[in-house]
């Protein structure tokens, strides 16, 4: 939680932390400061000091609304500073971080830089920076980031967000289910109204203007696939493709709030108007399995075992895994899982990779999502829901919805 931070700092030895780039869609930058239209930042934080906001002068009043200390970058005269340069931007950019850094007496020790800039800019302006402060380490992190792992529990507030976004996306599920069984079908293929079949991409259109209309965003967009492409677990499915009935479609949706907020994710797997027989028996062993699972977590417990776990159901039920072999394209081919909030990726993960650190701590909120993928036989089966491990031990479904495979045509 946010509260972590600055035991996170002198755990992590760090003197100061630096976010830069916007607070929309950015998700260090949205962390600290909430949000809002801040389209250009520079934050600095240290452990025990509330973090310092250095704004745009035409964002003043949104940087205000983020309560926290703030500075106009008007204070450090860029204009100046690119005439003394020479119209250099590189130069002028560096002094003006300079400048910054010096104020906030970070000119030397550990700092760790986070948020979002072109990698080219990136590697330009620290590396800059590294020189002007010889004894200062710029430090860059991954999957094991200070932000992350603070990320990783949420609050009640952060909790509730994304329990909204989770009503918002099974209504929105409901009316492509009501929208799908309501349509006329013509040799298979669902027919709209102007009697042109129906297609993936028509039905994305009407996911994201549902979303839309509900004050949703789709920045990642949607996996809607079928068939084939339904047996590729990440395929976003193609547009031109007909729907057609008794074809696996796995509908994976993971919408945000507007603005780069708190994410859900989801996954059903449909098939309008009858299943196969094979269909049938992939999708009662994912059931299977993702109802054993879902009895088994636990508070405080590692997330890897899941994984394994997970795969020995699987091969207990003669699927292919990836533990098997890491490059099957068959079976059993992802993890289980992840944590979920401001990315729609993030700690604790459930991977064959995980750490001892990627835990079902109280208040993480993570998906659990097991699936069997065979493309060369046209279908695959996902079924995933974004579970609270709540602070009283209990694992909630933060948005039920009913995991039925077949759909009846109306």
């Amino acid at each position: 939680m946010k509260t972590d931070i600055d035991n996170l700092m002198i755990e992590k030895e760090l003197d100061a932390i630096l976010v830069i780039g916007p607070a929309q869609h950015n998700p260090p930058m949205y962390y600290l400061t909430g949000g809002g239209h801040i389209t250009k930042a520079i934050l600095i934080k240290k452990p025990g000091i509330p973090a310092i906001l250095y704004h745009q002068p035409m964002e003043r009043d949104e940087a205000t609304r983020t309560g926290l200390p703030t500075k106009n970058l008007t204070d450090f005269s860029y204009d100046k500073l690119l005439k003394a340069a020479g119209g250099d931007v590189l130069e002028a950019t560096v002094n003006l971080y300079k400048q910054i850094l010096l104020e906030a007496h970070v000119s030397s020790g550990r700092l760790a830089i986070y948020g979002q800039i072109d990698a080219g800019a990136s590697y330009a302006i620290f590396n800059s920076i590294n020189k002007a402060f010889p004894e200062l380490t710029i430090i860059g992190e991954l999957d094991d980031s200070l932000l992350l792992t603070a990320m990783a529990t949420k609050d009640q507030f952060e909790v509730d967000r994304i329990r909204e976004m989770g009503m918002i996306t099974t209504e929105v599920v409901g009316q492509v289910a009501d929208y799908l069984t309501s349509q006329k079908v013509k040799n298979e293929v669902l027919i709209k109204t102007n009697g042109e079949p129906l297609t993936i991409g028509d039905v994305k259109k009407l996911i994201n203007l549902w979303l839309a209309e509900r004050g949703a965003a789709n920045p990642e967009g949607t996996i809607f696939a079928i068939g084939r492409d339904a047996g590729v677990p990440h395929s976003s499915g193609t547009t031109s493709d007909l729907i057609r009935l008794g074809k696996t479609i796995i509908f994976d949706i993971f919408p945000c709030e507007v603005g780069g907020g708190y994410y859900y994710d989801f996954t059903r797997t449909w098939s309008l108007g009858y299943a196969t027989d094979e269909v049938l028996a992939i999708y009662e062993d994912v059931s299977s399995v993702y109802q054993q699972i879902m009895s088994e977590l636990a508070i405080n417990t590692p997330c890897k075992p899941y994984q394994a776990r997970t795969c020995d159901l699987f091969e207990s039920k003669g699927h292919p895994t990836n533990r098997i072999d890491p490059k099957s394209e068959n079976g059993y081919v992802h993890s289980l899982g992840h944590g979920l909030g401001l990315h729609v990726h993030e700690k604790p993960w459930f991977g064959n990779n995980a750490s001892d650190d990627d835990r079902l701590e109280p208040g993480v909120v993570v998906t659990i999502e097991p699936g069997l993928y065979y493309p060369d036989r046209g279908m695959g089966v996902r079924l995933e829901d974004t579970v609270w491990a709540r602070p009283d031990g209990k694992m909630e479904i933060l948005a039920e919805y009913p995991h039925d495979l077949l759909l009846p045509m109306q």
